[in-house]
């Protein structure tokens, strides 16, 4: 079971639904208010969509998006697993103390990554920035939160990188991580009371370049040095998130330099138990201009509050076309 926001066929606009082995099942609500509930009233709403016939069969299969949408942002954690420490000690020699003081620090490393208007889905394209030498996918398991700050789910996040641009000066992070195209989320949310244990996934990153492999390889989010409730609980310690928040908890996966992401490449990435996200790679916010197409016409932000089953199956009414 996953929660996700698809479209079918022509359809104009994505849905929130859950997805199981039968097919599509319509959400009352998109997933933005969805997050606006307690865990206990969450799990009952896609626990019963999930109990109705499907909106559409498992033969047909959807188009995802991003499962975020709205007013929910998503926020990333840094310097979580030993790699990452010593990948960004290697990137900055001259700051290196800065990185090995956030791993072992009672504080965590947060900082804001995009707006949901920014987050591209499965099979959208990332890109990198035309001004860095050096760019990387990250892997890297995403929490999920209610406005509560419940853990609700979780799903998969590349948080696209300039490892130059930070290498450089450890200030220029936000240059380096939040720009058009840096934030991949997907395929879908698999819920919290489907996940035995978060901290025993295998994870993989595959980078193909013209058809053959150019990087490769597998961790665990085993290796995670922080707990994910203490990540939450330092995010909303002094803010909150009206409509729910994702949080990318960090890599254990840096290609190491002098490696860099190429036009043309395609990401995997692969998380046990939450599925695949893969997105191909383009240079420049020029190549992401369609992601203020759709944002202006509100198809990333949750224009359409609620759905129903015959939206889904493509019967729109012109008030269910805002999307």
């Amino acid at each position: 079971m996953q929660i996700v926001r698809a479209r079918y066929g022509n359809g104009v606009g994505l849905h929130g639904g859950v997805l199981t082995r039968q097919g599509f099942h319509a959400l009352p609500v998109d997933l933005d208010e969805l997050l606006e509930f307690p865990l206990r009233e969450l799990r009952r709403v896609v626990e019963d969509a999930a109990a109705a016939p499907p909106a559409r069969p498992s033969e047909e299969v959807p188009r995802l998006g991003a499962p975020v949408c709205g007013l929910t942002e998503v926020w990333a954690a840094g310097v979580t697993y030993e790699r990452s420490r010593a990948a960004r000690m290697t990137e900055s020699e001259h700051e290196a103390d800065i990185y090995e003081r956030v791993y072992g620090a009672e504080r965590p490393e947060l900082f804001f990554k995009a707006a949901s208007w920014r987050v591209v889905g499965p099979d959208e394209p990332v890109s990198v920035r035309a001004d860095s030498a050096v760019n990387v996918p990250e892997p890297e398991l995403a929490v999920v939160a209610n406005r509560f700050g419940e853990i609700v789910g979780y799903t998969i996040c590349d948080d696209v990188s300039s490892r130059s641009i930070e290498g450089e000066n450890s200030l220029y992070l936000p240059q380096a991580k939040a720009y058009l195209g840096a934030c991949a989320l997907g395929p879908g949310i698999t819920p919290v009371w489907e996940v035995n244990n978060p901290y025993a996934l295998g994870m993989e990153l595959t980078i193909s370049r013209e058809g053959r492999t150019a990087w490769e390889g597998r961790s665990s989010t085993e290796l995670l040095r922080r707990e994910l409730p203490e990540l939450l609980a330092y995010l909303f310690r002094a803010d909150e998130f009206p409509q729910g928040v994702v949080l990318a908890t960090g890599t254990s996966l840096v290609p190491e330099l002098p490696f860099t992401l190429a036009e043309g490449d395609v990401v995997h990435i692969g998380v046990a138990g939450l599925g695949a996200l893969d997105n191909p790679v383009v240079v420049g916010k020029e190549a992401m201009a369609w992601l203020l197409d759709r944002a202006a016409h509100g198809r990333a932000s949750g224009g359409r509050r609620a759905m129903s089953a015959a939206a889904v199956a493509g019967h729109t009414t012109s008030s269910e076309q805002e999307a």
